[in-house]
């Protein structure tokens, strides 16, 4: 999977949680366990490769609501891997 397909579902991912009212702050996997499917499903990936784009997915939420003006440098003071 390449960088832009990554982080189109990522946001793919991340408007679905929205709608499904998840809390950008989820950590129960069984709850979070809906969007492993699909991310497995769209991009061909295994259970733990899906699961760390679920976790990106919950950054990149986390940090589209900071007030930071640039995401990608701001992902970085996390650790985030966003490419």
């Amino acid at each position: 999977m390449n960088d832009d397909q990554q982080n189109s579902e990522i946001e793919k991912i991340a408007n679905l949680m929205v709608h499904d009212n998840i809390s950008p702050d989820e950590q129960d996997a069984e709850k979070l366990e809906k969007y492993k499917n699909l991310i497995k499903e769209d991009c061909n990936v295994d259970d733990e490769e899906a699961m760390k784009l679920v976790y990106e997915t919950l950054l990149f939420r986390k940090l589209k609501n900071s007030d930071s003006g640039d995401l990608l440098n701001k992902g970085t003071e996390f650790g985030a891997g966003f490419s």
